[in-house]
C-alpha cells in the first residue's frame, strides 16, 4: 500500500508486534515507540455509523492516534493540502503534530481509536473553527 505525502510533523509508526501463539502484544513506550511524553491516554469507541468526530486542531499538543481495533479514515489539513489516512492496523500509529487540522470518518463498526497525547487536557489549545484554523496559518506564513 502506498501512502500519500503526509503534512509536515505527521507520520505512521510501526510498532514492534511481539506474541506467540496465545495471541500479541504491542508495548508503547516513550521515546522509543512514541516521540513524546505521554500525559494523557483517552479512547474514542461506540461511534454510530455515519458519525464523524474531530473537527479541530492543537496550538501546541502533539498525538499518536491508533486504531487499536476496526478502522476509520483521518482527514489532516496543514492549510495548503488535505491528505485523508486510513488507520485499520493495531501495529502503527498516526502521529498528530500541532496546527493540523483533523476529522475521523467512516468509523468500522467496533471500532476502537486510542490517543496519546503530551499534555494534559486544555480547551484554550484547541482550534474548533476551520476558518479560524486557516486564518492562523495563512497569518504564519506571511
Amino acid at each position: 500500500m502506498t501512502l500519500p505525502t503526509l503534512p509536515a510533523g505527521c507520520r505512521i509508526i510501526d510498532f514492534a508486534l511481539r506474541g506467540d501463539e496465545r495471541g500479541s502484544l504491542i508495548a508503547l513506550e516513550t521515546g522509543k515507540d512514541v516521540p513524546f511524553d505521554i500525559r494523557r491516554t483517552y479512547y474514542i469507541f461506540g461511534t454510530l455509523e455515519g458519525v464523524s468526530r474531530g473537527f479541530h486542531a492543537h496550538h501546541r499538543l502533539q498525538q499518536m492516534v491508533v486504531a487499536v481495533s476496526g478502522s476509520c479514515d483521518i482527514l489532516l489539513d496543514d492549510g495548503k493540502e488535505q491528505v485523508t489516512v486510513t488507520l485499520d492496523r493495531p501495529d502503527q500509529g498516526l502521529t498528530l503534530p500541532p496546527m493540523v487540522w483533523h476529522e475521523m470518518h467512516d468509523f468500522s463498526p467496533g471500532c476502537v481509536l486510542l490517543v496519546l497525547a503530551d499534555d494534559l487536557y486544555d480547551e484554550a489549545d484547541y482550534i474548533r473553527n476551520h476558518d479560524d484554523f486557516m486564518a492562523l496559518v495563512e497569518g504564519a506564513a506571511a
